[in-house]
């Protein structure tokens, strides 16, 4: 098999089913390469080898006695620090969480994971309370760009897509409010997955927008994403936006290509403010997938404007304690969008949330007509850590928070979406793959066709 440190998830599992390789020596190289890797990246807050070591040798012994491993056997991975992990307190990227007391309980998606035979190797950076687009967070430092460490990783999930793309593990857990799995994604080159709303259990994560939050996967190819989504559903009464619905099995799907597949890629509001590259790659996953119509989402901007107004409100409602208790501990311009978000007056909120019902009856009124709408992923490659502003249609536009104007559109209204990397020298940048409720399957298939076409793909970083 490959080489450990940019080995498959699913060439993981097989290697280890067969017994060309030992879960132990897998964990050990992982382990391994974060020790030395990690300085540079940034990309874990905690790493849990005893734990690590202990479910290792679990597994082995497992294989030895005959008795089944599991489709993810001996794959390491890794969960953004707002998910409970059993030991450590749940930071969720902040100084304030880190005096709570250590989780008592996993989370459910850690505990699915594992119950397919993944070991959980540690925890990961994150922007403070999941509230960034950067991957940039003053207490714990940045999470860094494997293409290019001077750049930014992505946020909220910057760990995540730092920690994938630069080959710390082959798979990994984030976050999806706005765009935190999309835009770590994108910058870092990898794959990502975005359920649709409720989809994926929420339950023992640390909130941020509770009717916007999403969980989902990081990955080098299609292939792992729908492995570890497959392993991860399930309704959850524990999580009361968890949908009550079957689980839908995506893997049996994904080699059967896009024939009979309607496909369009978003105009008008999609293409205002990109970047040559943004514009670039969507032109040629297009080509790809011989697409040449073009569809446009209704008042995107303002889904974007709705999206904003219920994050910051919700997200204010949510931190409101903290916010009058220990006002200090946070990173100020957290501190300060939780703050106004405080001050918006209930009749926008009103407004807002009108509005969301309107487009998603719009938007979905679109798939009647289409399977796939293909957006950016972001309007740029990665900016330089710290950078403060870009240009946006010749306008000087402050950085952090639009970085998300191509992914908030879609969070509004929960729909799944796989982000797919485009290989551009010398950074990549992603695509969004967009599907309607509950099509996950569908999103997949696209984003594993092209990769059979080798027109996206996970680049492996300079840094290794």
């Amino acid at each position: 098999m490959p080489e450990l440190d940019f080995a498959k998830a699913h060439e993981v599992a097989a290697a280890v089913t067969r017994g060309e390789v030992s879960a132990r020596a897998v964990v050990d190289s992982v382990l391994s390469t974060i020790s030395s890797r990690d300085q540079t990246l940034n990309a874990f807050t905690d790493v849990t080898a005893e734990r690590a070591l202990a479910r290792a040798d679990a597994i082995d012994a497992a294989r030895a006695a005959g008795k089944p491993v599991g489709p993810l056997a001996g794959v390491p991975f890794a969960v953004k620090n707002l998910f409970d992990v059993q030991g450590l307190p749940t930071r969720a990227g902040s100084k304030i969480n880190r005096d709570l007391p250590p989780s008592q309980h996993d989370s459910p998606l850690i505990e699915k994971l594992e119950a397919a035979g993944a070991i959980l190797v540690g925890a990961l950076n994150m922007g403070e309370y999941a509230y960034d687009f950067t991957g940039e967070n003053v207490h714990d430092g940045a999470s860094r760009n494997p293409h290019d460490v001077s750049r930014m990783s992505g946020g909220s999930s910057g760990g995540s897509g730092s920690a994938v793309g630069g080959g710390l593990v082959p798979l990994a857990l984030g976050s999806d409010t706005n765009g935190s799995i999309r835009v770590p994604s994108s910058f870092c080159g990898i794959f990502g997955l975005k359920p649709t709303y409720g989809r994926l259990s929420r339950a023992r994560s640390f909130p941020f927008v509770v009717s916007f939050d999403h969980l989902g996967p990081f990955a080098r190819c299609a292939r792992d994403l729908a492995l570890s989504y497959d392993a991860m559903q399930g309704y959850d009464p524990a999580d009361a936006g968890s949908a009550n619905r079957p689980a839908e099995p995506s893997l049996p799907h994904l080699a059967r290509g896009i024939d009979g597949l309607r496909i369009a890629v978003a105009g008008g509001y999609f293409r205002k403010g990109a970047f040559p590259e943004a514009l670039q790659a969507i032109a040629y996953v297009a080509k790809a997938l011989n697409v040449s119509r073009e569809i446009e989402l209704p008042e995107a901007q303002r889904a974007r404007a709705a999206a904003y107004v219920i994050t910051t409100t919700e997200g204010a409602a949510l931190h409101l304690d903290r916010l009058r208790q220990r006002a200090n501990d946070f990173d100020p311009a957290t501190r300060d969008r939780l703050i106004a978000g405080a001050m918006i007056p209930s009749p926008l909120v009103m407004k807002a949330q009108k509005f969301r019902r309107w487009y998603r009856e719009q938007v979905l009124g679109l798939f009647q007509d289409v399977d796939v709408i293909l957006a950016p992923a972001t309007p740029c490659t990665a900016p330089a850590i710290g950078q403060e502003t870009f240009m946006l249609d010749g306008v000087d536009m402050p950085v952090r928070p639009n970085i998300g104007i191509y992914t908030q559109p879609i969070s509004l209204i929960g729909l799944p979406v796989v982000a797919v990397p485009v290989p551009l020298k010398p950074l990549p940048i992603g695509v969004q793959v967009i599907a309607a409720p509950w099509r996950e399957d569908i999103a997949l298939r696209v984003a594993q066709y092209l990769e059979d076409m080798g027109a996206v793909v996970a680049p492996r970083p300079p840094l290794s």
